[in-house]
């Protein structure tokens, strides 16, 4: 004998677990127009769904005007401690032998000081007036050697220390290096000679207007 009909055999049960809420109950359903209550609803939730994206949106931009602002904040951080670094390595190094110049400068500076003052007292410790006829040319020749000695260390030092040139030398540097302007071939020259060299350079010009002149007159005899 058959097995009796069951029509629950032929029903999708998965399907019917994922079918829309909204889905029509039935057939007749789907065809019926929607209600005005239903259109409300629907616009209702449409313009939720249109608010919450507008919300996320906005969202998004203030979190990308951030990322922005923060990727620019980077970049300036980057960019001034490259620079920064720079700098500070190129100045260590101007300062660093700047400082090691000047040590060396005051360091001859001190040498030379001592020097000074060791030659002052020597030239100061010549007593001319207690020489005597029979060492006077001893004296004098040691006297001699001794500034001699003197002028040579302040020789050496003016080629040393800038300072101990002064102003005269200064002024003469200056002098040296100005560029003197350059002498007018005419500044010799008398007024009568500077007319015969302006008729000896203008003369062929004159000659040329001349002719010139001479064949236009001629043309126009010709014409009458």
């Amino acid at each position: 004998m058959a097995a009796e009909y069951d029509a629950t055999e032929f029903i999708d049960t998965d399907f019917e677990a994922h079918k829309s809420p909204f889905a029509p109950a039935s057939a007749a359903d789907a065809l019926r127009a929607p209600t005005r209550e239903e259109v409300d609803r629907k616009v209702v939730e449409a313009q939720q769904k249109l608010a919450e994206l507008k919300r996320a949106q906005e969202d998004l931009e203030r979190e990308r005007a951030t990322l922005e602002e923060l990727r620019r904040r980077q970049l300036e951080f980057q960019n001034g401690r490259q620079e920064m670094i720079n700098h500070l390595t190129r100045g260590l190094g101007l300062l660093e032998e700047a400082e090691f110049n000047a040590r060396r400068d005051s360091e001859q500076m001190l040498k030379t000081i001592a020097d000074f003052r060791g030659a002052m007292e020597k030239i100061q410790g010549i007593r001319d007036e207690t020489w005597s006829k029979d060492n006077f040319q001893m004296e004098l020749t040691r006297a001699l050697t001794t500034i001699e000695n003197a002028r040579m260390e302040w020789n050496s030092a003016r080629l040393k220390l800038p300072a101990l040139a002064g102003e005269s030398a200064r002024k003469k540097a200056e002098t040296e290096t100005a560029p003197t302007p350059a002498a007018s071939p005419f500044a010799n020259m008398a007024f009568g000679e500077m007319c015969k060299m302006g008729l000896a350079m203008t003369w062929p010009l004159l000659l040329a207007a001349l002719g010139a002149l001479g064949v236009f007159v001629a043309i126009l005899l010709q014409r009458h």
